[in-house]
């Protein structure tokens, strides 16, 4: 019991510590790389945290399962090399190996990192289909369909306001 005090300041010190330090680092710094499996923590918060820290269109795609109109985002002509992360929590859901041109005015890809993603079914148009959202933070992406190129044959439509892009340094 002699050691308590001292080992409650340790922790107080370094719990002020981390969270002063945190605070001056980018939001990228949290960002996990997405070249390593890494477990990660879900991120839980309310519909008014979220509001403060999304534009309104994203607030509608991620939080309420909206759709943004086709062809406008710049992401969907996006080509550059780099890695698509979640516009919510900045986890790396795609690179851009796995992009392709679908022709369909929003940006898709042939498969997700793994473990990045996960799917539940929607009926909203009456018809089952495919629904992915970010693994972290639940954030709504879009909808797979079983129409996309080799090797998978898969086309996950994403929303491009979901999505933020990270271009390769170098």
């Amino acid at each position: 019991m002699g050691h308590e005090p001292s080992m409650t300041r340790r922790v107080f010190f370094w719990s002020s510590f981390s969270a002063g330090a945190a605070a001056l680092l980018p939001w990228e710094a949290f960002a996990l790389d997405w070249r390593e499996p890494k477990t990660f923590g879900k991120i839980m918060k309310t519909g008014d945290e979220w509001k403060k820290l999304l534009t309104p269109e994203q607030f509608d795609v991620l939080r309420q399962e909206g759709t943004e109109r086709a062809g406008s985002s710049p992401l969907d002509k996006e080509y550059r090399k780099g890695v698509y992360v979640c516009a919510g929590c900045e986890l790396p859901l795609f690179t851009s190996e796995m992009k392709f041109n679908s022709g369909t005015g929003w940006p898709s890809f042939f498969e997700a990192i793994k473990g990045r993603v996960e799917t539940r079914t929607d009926y909203k148009l009456i018809y089952p289909r495919t629904e992915y959202h970010c693994a972290r933070c639940g954030g709504h992406q879009g909808h797979i369909f079983n129409d996309g190129p080799k090797p998978t044959g898969k086309r996950y439509c994403n929303n491009g306001v979901a999505l933020r892009f990270i271009p390769d340094e170098g």
